[in-house]
């Protein structure tokens, strides 16, 4: 039978120590100085790397349509 090797807090510990959760990277945009996540458009205006990605006036209509 084989003899388990040992098995020490610091062993654990070294093997946790990757396992920390990281917190969100938040950005400021350059020109509405919005903030967003990175590599998300964001969500004030509409803009992803300096162009339009989607209409912020149809999605309110469409959200005002939707609550009613």
């Amino acid at each position: 039978m084989v003899i388990r090797m040992r098995h020490t807090r610091a062993h654990t510990g070294n093997r946790r120590s990757h396992h920390a959760l990281k917190g969100n990277t938040i950005v400021t945009d350059a020109d509405t100085k919005t903030k967003h996540m990175r590599h998300r458009a964001s969500l004030d205006t509409g803009m992803y790397r300096g162009r339009q990605v989607f209409d912020i006036t149809k999605k309110a209509v469409k959200n005002a349509k939707k609550a009613s």
